[in-house]
């Protein structure tokens, strides 16, 4: 069954890149450069940001189901020059594909049904399997180490 990799939308985050260091403190958010390459994933463009390039480090509410027991937040990385990502049909960012992965499946009533910890080279097999059961809505991918949301999938 086929899935589409979803980002978060960059609408939600825009009005951050003009605030001010103060501002993004009082807030809980960071401005930061990344270092390193690979170092910073962007969930918005889904591409980690290049060294040098500035981001905002904040906390996001990406589960955030009322009925569900399995709400979840935590950091996420946005870059200020990022552009939203559209991956197109059952494509995997190199961004989660060069990264081990944690990955939740939920059904449509947001319980965790299954998880899994997966290499990013093999998560497009995994979640066509996945999609293949009717009863799984979506699957939430996050960083295996240290559980950092990343992106969420959805069937296509």
């Amino acid at each position: 069954m086929s899935f589409r990799i979803r980002p978060l939308p960059l609408a939600a985050f825009r009005p951050l890149f003009d605030m001010d260091d103060d501002a993004l403190h009082a807030i809980g958010a960071r401005r930061l450069v990344a270092e390193a390459p690979h170092a910073a994933p962007c969930r918005v463009s889904l591409a980690d940001a290049e060294p040098g390039e500035r981001l905002i480090l904040l906390n996001h509410r990406h589960l955030d189901a009322p009925v569900s027991p399995y709400r979840g937040e935590g950091p996420v990385f946005v870059r200020e020059a990022a552009v939203e990502a559209a991956p197109a049909l059952d494509e995997v960012p190199d961004m989660l594909a060069r990264r081990l992965l944690s990955a939740r499946a939920y059904d449509v009533d947001w319980m965790m049904t299954d998880a899994d910890v997966v290499e990013g080279h093999g998560l497009a097999g995994r979640l066509r399997g996945w999609f293949a059961d009717p009863t799984i809505a979506a699957v939430h991918l996050h960083t295996a180490r240290r559980g950092c949301f990343m992106a969420a999938a959805a069937r296509a």
